[in-house]
């Protein structure tokens, strides 16, 4: 699904992703973690487009993404969440699944007049699938509150499904667990499993909550300095003496951190 190869960011004399290689494969939860500055976010960004990488190759569904805008790579069903969700607070938590959905008829004015009939097919049929979105995140009771109003962890939420109603093929998850109390943390899991066992979907999610990450990934890739340090299923890595050294300190509770 996702194939980066010898991949290299630079910002100025610091090298933040240093030929950085790995696979996500279809229908697979991948984890990607490491210590603070270790480059998780920066290859999110490379990925996505927001930044333009230094060197190497980046290929989803066997397409170079080479000089692809951000909204271009999500067109193709690459998309995103953030680490800090931003949400237009003055718009119901429906409104604002409503504004995701891309190619919408209605978006070219003279549409309104011509193909109207087609405009209220389509708007049947978003607030149908925002429905059934909002019910598996467990926001539904919530569609009329205003944006603003929601806690960190319900935008974090919010934000999750207004990437499900692009339909993406390929959903990268910034730290959706950070800052989120443990009652969401649990929501958030059930509908990342959900997505993946029922909707076929494939996640790459950068999370520092190993918990979260031994329970849902069956890969995982752990960064160090910009380096790919360790690759394999959580038990494996956790076991590993350079990501014990690098990222967990040494310590002999390995993931309890």
């Amino acid at each position: 699904m996702l194939r980066l190869e010898n991949v290299v960011k630079n910002f100025g004399g610091l090298q933040a992703l240093s030929g950085v290689s790995f696979r996500v494969e279809a229908g697979s939860i991948t984890g990607l973690i490491g210590p603070n500055g270790s480059g998780k976010s920066t290859c999110f960004n490379v990925i996505t487009g927001f930044y333009e990488k230094d060197g190497g190759d980046i290929y989803f569904r066997d397409e170079n993404l080479e000089g692809l805008k951000p909204f271009e790579i999500a067109q193709r069903g690459l998309s995103r969440t953030f680490q800090i969700s931003q949400v237009p607070e003055k718009m119901t938590v429906f409104e604002n699944l409503l504004l995701a959905p891309k190619g919408q008829t209605g978006e070219v004015i003279t549409n309104v007049f011509f193909k109207a009939a087609r405009i209220e097919e389509e708007t049947r049929e978003y607030l149908e699938k925002a429905k059934d979105i909002l019910k598996l995140l467990k926001l539904y009771d919530l569609r009329n509150e205003y944006a603003g109003n929601l806690s960190g962890g319900q935008k974090k939420l919010l934000s999750l499904g207004r990437v499900l109603l692009t339909e993406p093929t390929l959903i990268l998850l910034d730290e959706p667990t950070a800052g989120v109390n443990p009652t969401l943390i649990n929501d958030i899991i059930r509908a990342v499993k959900r997505l993946r066992d029922e909707e076929g979907k494939t996640l790459l999610i950068v999370e520092h909550n190993m918990k979260v990450i031994s329970e849902i990934c069956d890969k995982v890739i752990v960064l160090d300095f910009g380096r790919k340090i360790a690759e394999g299923t959580p038990r494996e890595v956790q076991n590993d003496e350079k990501v014990l050294e690098a990222y967990l300190a040494g310590s002999s509770k390995k993931w309890d951190v």
